[in-house]
């Protein structure tokens, strides 16, 4: 298992055109990190230099003990030992599924071996014979994964490799995904606009923004202590109010709200998750008896598992949404409760 470092990383495609702005990361050996990003963040560009295919103009990129870019450093992509699984898997459409994933094993002996091997990790035994065209575009991905894993590479890098499946595939190939690089103990990077794929299926999340790494962290703590209002926003729904802070406590328009932490500045914007609010009956007490207040339904919008109901409370402008399980007996129009639970983030300024 080996360690991918990155430091002070810049690329820029003109001077007024910088991608990459002194970007460090992190990836502790054998992890899955998911680089989550907006469009244009850098996450493409990163991913490609990583994997050698454009020069850095600055910084360094570190796998195990070799300096791959640097100062000087330019590794060629074909001598990284960095396995690629692209958007829609790019397999060779005139070879057979067990020749595509032997494709990069240089022990012409130990190709027909390994090519099995990997077939059965990920779910395909088999179907050596078979090819390309032959599958579904989940099976596809599946030997892309094979073929990059074959040759025993020190990093695994996997862009955007979900986008064409449809919703009812994605999550398994994502989860057979996954086990496959943990079995294997290769170190991964997942590049990603999905909030939630990055979420369900990396050990570490690393938030882009403008050519930087806005927070990293295990997704738990990225979700549950957003370093700022607009990871918060990003990475799931947010819940943004104006407050003030004093010690370990925020007033806000819908009441009083604990800290996680102690505020440094009083004037700030209070950060829930949707699902910290909870719905009650008008002039409730609500489920932990706290300060209820009374606000208008204006949309619901069910999801199956769950849904959200957008309510515009008494004496606040901005509408706020709750995350409610399963069915809401609510409806556009009606007067509600609002009570909130849990503890929240603070940051300074306002939203």
């Amino acid at each position: 298992m080996t360690e991918l470092r990155i430091e002070g990383l810049t690329k820029a495609y003109g001077p007024d055109a910088t991608v990459l702005d002194g970007l460090d990361l992190t990836v502790p050996a054998g992890s899955l990190a998911a680089v989550l990003g907006p469009s244009g963040c850098g996450k493409t560009t990163l991913l490609r230099v990583i994997a050698g295919f454009l020069r850095a103009d600055a910084g360094t990129v570190t796998v195990g003990d070799r300096l791959l870019a640097g100062p000087g450093t330019h590794v060629p992509p074909e001598r990284r030992r960095i396995g690629i699984v692209p958007q829609e898997g790019a397999l060779f459409p005139h070879l057979s599924v067990a020749r595509n994933v032997a494709f990069g094993v240089a022990d012409r002996a130990a190709r027909r071996r390994r090519a099995a091997a990997m077939l059965d990790l990920v779910g395909l035994a088999g179907y050596g014979d078979r090819m390309p065209h032959e599958l579904s575009g989940g099976q596809q991905q599946r030997v892309a994964l094979a073929r990059a894993l074959a040759p025993e590479p020190a990093l695994v890098l996997l862009d955007e490799p979900f986008n064409a499946l449809d919703s009812a595939l994605r999550a398994g190939v994502r989860a057979d995904i996954r086990a496959a690089l943990r079995a294997t103990g290769a170190t991964a990077v997942l590049v990603t606009h999905d909030q939630q794929e990055a979420l369900s299926t990396a050990d570490l999340v690393a938030v882009v923004r403008d050519g930087r790494i806005a927070q990293c962290g295990p997704p738990h703590e990225v979700y549950t202590r957003p370093a700022d209002p607009w990871v918060a926003g990003f990475v799931g729904d947010a819940v943004l109010l104006p407050a003030h802070a004093a010690a370990g406590t925020a007033t806000t328009a819908l009441g009083s709200v604990e800290l996680r932490t102690p505020a440094a500045v009083p004037e700030g914007t209070v950060i829930l998750r949707p699902e910290q609010l909870r719905l009650t009956e008008p002039g409730g007490t609500g489920d932990t008896g706290g300060t209820v207040h009374g606000a208008t339904v204006t949309d619901v919008r069910y999801y199956g598992h769950d849904a959200m109901v957008t309510v515009v409370a008494d004496g606040v402008d901005t509408p706020v949404d709750i995350r409610v399980a399963g069915h809401s007996p609510f409806r556009p129009g009606d007067r509600a409760g609002v009570q909130v639970t849990g503890r929240a983030g603070f940051h300074p300024g306002r939203p």
